[in-house]
């Protein structure tokens, strides 16, 4: 398969090796926003379609017109990531090694947090769960270690191939993505209100909300959502930019509809005093 060509599996090797991170955002990004309003009960309607506003229109900005309508358009034959970038611009002056090694270390940083953030947040969601005669423990130790074991797994078997990986991990994430949009459209079905949250005019209003309290830092949390969208640039070379142009609509999709279902839950559950 070329790397530059369209195909149903390119697709689904591009969705098991480009969207792992940003596929994951939805599991810790609406907590963080709950914890900026403090409680469960200060997460007010207002608060809420604001924060999803917001993440609507950072993924639009940030992933669908930086990232897959721009910086795509940047490949270097083919090739995308920071020194693929570096590679077209040198020219320019030898000044630009600076911002490029600043760009590789943040992206090797980014790689560095992003899984332990991601894999730690969903063992923390069964902690204290029981399944079957089997309660999961409490204790952050157990996630420490089932954290550290799943992510040396993980790491280990990339010496297999790109390829071979997206293979085995794309149906993964062809389920996870088809389950979140499906979750998210389920709860959405008990309030379409959310849908107001498509307006930008509710994400500039919320920044200067009194339910907000943190403000502008709110944009914080947001920004965990666009986790891992670099991946679309830097990956490429591997998958080809027409199965990314393919995926990222499905994708965004099924996030979305995702992240509207957790706020239509939020919204319908913020006076529950079981959640308080």
């Amino acid at each position: 398969m070329k790397k530059s060509s369209l195909s149903t599996l390119g697709m689904l090797i591009t969705l098991g090796i480009v969207y792992g991170d940003i596929g994951t955002s939805p599991l810790y990004v609406m907590n963080a926003i709950v914890n900026d309003a403090g409680t469960m009960s200060a997460a007010k309607p207002e608060y809420i379609l604001g924060s999803v506003s917001l993440i609507f229109w950072t993924l639009m900005l940030i992933t669908t017109i930086k990232y897959v309508l721009i910086a795509m358009k940047a490949d270097n034959n083919n090739e995308g990531g920071i020194f693929a970038l570096y590679a077209l611009v040198r020219s320019k002056g030898k000044w630009l090694i600076i911002p490029a090694l600043i760009g590789g270390s943040a992206l090797l940083a980014d790689g560095t947090l992003t899984p332990a953030v991601t894999v730690t947040s969903a063992i923390e969601g069964i902690k204290g769960q029981q399944f079957g005669n089997l309660i999961f423990s409490n204790k952050q130790s157990v996630v420490l270690i089932i954290v550290t074991v799943i992510l040396l797994s993980i790491f280990i078997i990339q010496k297999f191939g790109t390829e071979k990986i997206g293979k085995s991990f794309g149906p993964i994430m062809l389920i996870w993505f088809s389950f979140i949009g499906l979750a998210g459209l389920f709860n959405l079905t008990n309030n379409f209100e959310v849908l107001k949250a498509l307006s930008p005019v509710y994400a500039i209003r919320v920044l200067f909300s009194p339910v907000n309290k943190v403000g502008i830092f709110i944009l914080g949390s947001v920004f965990l959502a666009t986790t891992g969208a670099e991946a679309l640039y830097s990956d490429m070379g591997q998958v080809g930019k027409h199965n990314i142009y393919a995926t990222w609509p499905f994708v965004y999709l099924m996030l979305m509809l995702n992240y509207l279902g957790q706020a239509a839950w939020v919204i319908n559950n913020y006076q529950n005093s079981h959640f308080n």
